[in-house]
């Protein structure tokens, strides 16, 4: 064969006029052997933009646009840019009803967590409200996820609270806190909406479906266990997040357990009589500008842009996660670069109207997929009564029912819990499963963002266990036909005398090359030693299948020259089979096709089979 030619050879076949199987006792007919081409010539400049264009836009954004009219390109860049302008149009009462019903259910825990989480930052209770008004309404514009509730979160208040009030006291300099606290929220949304402007929205597809499962189930129960100081009456509860401080703190406060409290649980009337905290004052009115006190020079610089990008990843983490997670139920797409800018523009737009660091709360977004949320109307509704309360009802604020909080939390977390999908991951992939362990007892154990972390890195060690330690199989030709199949998997494949024939499932890179090169001299040792047993044809050629090669660098082609050197010590041929057309333009570069000779490269297994038994016969060669 060649690539660059086209021979026809006698060969053995059952069949009258069909090609014949690789077999080198069969009967005789003609093969055609076909050549490898090479792929079209592009210069540099158009590899590196296709190799750009798959990284960034494996979308294509500029599709939607081609062949169309003026205005119709004005009217698909306003969707792309403002998802809203997608489902606006197609708006109705039916949808409405369901958002007005989950955006005033998810109100009514906006206002309470608002308060308490801006506790938790160390800031007024009222910047906990003024994050639940605005924010929520740019991210209705410019978000992606129908199901996602936007607001404070835990996560970020507490990490923001620990790292400012290190360095700035919140209550002896109370007004450089604040200045420092909307400075990082400044500069969260400006690193967050830059990793979406950069389109780099595939970082987070290492969220995998495993991941994404555990971090359900693991802040389903954080968030649960969150809700034990209003439902067994404890006033001293830890700020702290994992199971163990949480389980810590309330068998160390039982002096604090009232069963009043946890009999009221039976009726919502005690409840609302029995179960109040003094939250204190709160002022009314709109958000207040904040832009004049953002942060941009002075010694306290460097700490409002590390608390800004540090909870701007954990809340930009646990945004996406959340979104993701209830698009999976419904079976939809959030888009990672959109999600990114949106999170970002509302914290931008958040610390100059009094905000602090928002995102997507996994509670809230709970409570509002259960309560029936269609579209993402449901946070404009949300702000709406968030509005309502900070202009005429804040004096009704001033007692908060804590347990009728916990009890609407705990019914909508809980059922979050797949124990179903945990159990399929078991049956299907093991690997996946424990994937889904490290992010579930790392959520419950260590915290949100680390637990995530830790799901992350086992998906990365998956992926290096795969390039690293790729399969290699050995194939056999299954009788009468030209297929060629693992021997392990399929009984009826038979091995062909004189011939070693492997696939590489895997890339050849810098990582596996030395495996792969060992692994195939390994198999050509076990080979002679079963032919050596069984008294069998002696070994002549390894046949390197590579059509499941997606590519190859450097360290990959010497270690075919390698290969090949060491295999010619032995008096055994290599060749290659099928090189997709990357890898067939880097082996031309490299000369190695042509040290490899005419009979050195095929288009399929058959037809090197059918070429070299050919050959050897022709020569008088057993």
């Amino acid at each position: 064969m060649g690539h660059g030619t086209n021979r026809v050879e006698d060969m053995a076949s059952p069949n009258n006029g069909t090609t014949a199987p690789a077999t080198a006792n069969a009967r005789e007919t003609i093969v055609e052997i076909h050549s490898v081409c090479l792929p079209p010539k592009k210069t540099a400049f158009q590899k590196l933009k296709k190799r750009f264009g798959d990284v960034f836009f494996p979308d294509d954004p500029l599709e939607r646009f081609r062949n169309q009219t003026w205005r119709n390109r004005v009217i698909l860049c306003l969707q792309s840019l403002f998802p809203i302008f997608t489902w606006g149009s197609q708006y109705d009462l039916k949808l409405l009803r369901s958002d007005v019903v989950s955006g005033l259910t998810i109100a009514s825990l906006a206002i309470p967590q608002g308060i308490s989480y801006a506790k938790l930052a160390n800031l007024p209770p009222i910047v906990g409200l003024y994050s639940s008004f605005v924010p929520p309404l740019i991210y209705s514009v410019l978000g992606s996820s129908k199901h996602l509730a936007v607001g404070p979160v835990s996560i970020a208040s507490l990490v923001m609270g620990s790292m400012l009030s290190e360095s700035v006291s919140p209550t002896q300099d109370s007004i450089l806190y604040l200045k420092l606290a909307f400075t990082s929220t400044f500069f969260a949304g400006l690193f967050q909406a830059s990793l979406g402007l950069l389109r780099l929205g595939f970082v987070i597809d290492f969220l995998s479906k495993p991941t994404l499962i555990g971090f359900t189930a693991g802040a389903a129960v954080i968030v649960s266990l969150q809700q034990l100081k209003g439902l067994l009456g404890i006033v001293h509860f830890t700020g702290k997040m994992q199971f163990i401080p949480v389980m810590s703190s309330v068998f160390s406060h039982r002096s604090e357990w009232s069963w009043e409290t946890i009999l009221m649980g039976l009726g919502f009337l005690a409840i609302l009589l029995t179960t109040r905290h003094i939250i204190g004052h709160l002022p009314k009115g709109l958000n207040p500008p904040s832009s004049n006190m953002l942060y941009f020079s002075g010694t306290h610089l460097a700490l409002a842009i590390k608390t800004g990008i540090i909870t701007g990843i954990l809340s930009l983490t646990e945004g996406i996660a959340v979104g993701r997670t209830f698009a999976s139920l419904k079976n939809y797409q959030v888009n990672g670069n959109k999600e990114m800018m949106a999170i970002g523009f509302m914290n931008m737009a958040g610390s100059c109207t009094s905000c602090y660091v928002t995102t997507g709360s996994f509670s809230r977004s709970a409570v509002n997929y259960n309560a029936g949320a269609k579209t993402a109307v449901s946070n404009i509704v949300m702000a709406s009564a968030v509005l309502v309360t900070l202009l005429f009802l804040m004096p009704l604020f001033y007692y908060t029912p804590n347990l009728i909080l916990a009890a609407i939390i705990l019914t909508a977390v809980i059922g979050l819990i797949d124990y179903q999908a945990a159990y399929k991951l078991w049956k299907v992939d093991k690997f996946d499963f424990f994937t889904c362990m490290c992010s579930f007892f790392g959520v419950l154990l260590v915290s949100v963002p680390l637990g995530l972390a830790i799901a992350v890195g086992v998906s990365v060690l998956k992926i290096l266990l795969h390039v690293t330690r790729p399969n290699t199989l050995e194939f056999g030709n299954i009788q009468g036909t030209q297929i060629y199949q693992s021997v392990k998997r399929y009984r009826e494949a038979s091995r062909i005398p004189g011939f070693l024939i492997l696939a590489v499932e895997s890339p050849i890179y810098f990582a596996n090359s030395t495996y792969l090169q060992e692994r195939i001299l390994r198999w050509t040792r076990e080979e002679e030693a079963r032919i050596k047993e069984n008294n069998g044809s002696t070994l002549k050629c390894i046949i390197l299948d590579m059509t499941a090669v997606s590519s190859i660098d450097t360290n990959g082609i010497e270690a075919l020259f390698e290969l090949r050197r060491r295999l010619e010590k032995q008096s055994l041929q290599l060749v290659l089979v099928n090189p997709v057309g990357s890898v067939m333009e880097k082996l031309h570069k490299s000369k190695i096709i042509e040290s490899l000779g005419l009979s050195g490269l095929y288009l399929t297994v058959g037809e090197a089979v059918a070429d070299l038994s050919s050959t050897w016969k022709a020569h008088g060669q057993p």
